[in-house]
């Protein structure tokens, strides 16, 4: 079994930054393509950003492009997502989830092809 923790979350104001990280332990390997979903009050689970488990390649949402960053340290198990600007439209509960799949330089943003998932933090951001 992989468990992901997430932490970081709280709660901010408009145009503060945050930073929310993702840990991975158990039954872990070098590797996991990695990514960030978020689920806002009421709605479905929707793609945030991913990252290769090689490569270094990401893939951001329109939605967040050029305002979150995805990132990851393999050495520390750990992925994390820089948040700036933030909007009250982020406000969330944000989710990193894994992939049980071969190394590879893909990036993933669909929530079928993930096999893990956190439990998700909550992210809030004020007017």
């Amino acid at each position: 079994q992989v468990q992901l923790l997430e932490s970081g979350g709280g709660l901010v104001q408009a145009g503060d930054s945050l930073s929310v990280s993702c840990v991975a332990s158990g039954r872990t390997r070098s590797g996991f393509a990695m990514g960030w979903f978020r689920q806002a009050l009421g709605k479905e689970r929707e793609f945030v950003a991913a990252i290769s488990s090689i490569g270094g390649n990401t893939v951001h949402a329109d939605s967040v492009k050029g305002r979150f960053t995805i990132s990851r340290d393999n050495a520390k198990n750990t992925v994390y997502l820089q948040m700036n600007s933030l909007k009250p439209e982020d406000t969330a509960v944000y989710y990193c989830a894994a992939v049980l799949r071969p190394i590879s330089s893909r990036v993933f943003q669909s929530r079928n092809e993930y096999d893990y998932w956190g439990q998700g933090i909550q992210v809030t951001v004020s007017s």
